[in-house]
């Protein structure tokens, strides 16, 4: 069993940033692919970002490359989501996820993830 706990969310105007962060239970992290997803009210849950357990291979969304940078410290069993240049369309609940065994690999889609955080809300205001 993986718990994962997100923190970092917020309100900030148009512009700015939030830093986002996943903290995973259990001793082997480092095994783990993980990803960010978003939902917004009414929507889908969308994949933001994604990276390998080591660390090698990142993906991200077209809606949000070049803004979100997505980075993990497998010593403190930590992944972040640095997101800046926000915008309104970036209101949403963001949730991080472990894919079990994706050491090398960094998945899209959100039911290939084993294990989900409760979610944090970023709210980014006009």
């Amino acid at each position: 069993q993986v718990q994962l706990v997100e923190t970092g969310g917020g309100l900030v105007q148009a512009g700015g940033s939030l830093r986002l962060s996943c903290a995973a239970s259990g001793r082997t992290f480092s095994s783990y692919a993980m990803g960010w997803f978003r939902q917004a009210p009414g929507k889908e849950r969308e994949f933001v970002a994604a990276i390998s357990g080591n660390g090698a291979r990142t993906v991200y969304a077209d809606a949000v490359k070049g803004r979100f940078t997505i980075s993990r410290v497998n010593a403190k069993n930590t992944v972040y989501l640095q997101t800046n240049s926000l915008q309104p369309e970036d209101t949403a609940v963001y949730y991080c996820a472990a894919d079990i065994g994706g050491f090398v690999r960094a998945r899209t889609y959100h039911y290939e993830y084993d294990y989900w955080g409760q979610g944090t809300q970023v709210t980014v205001s006009s």
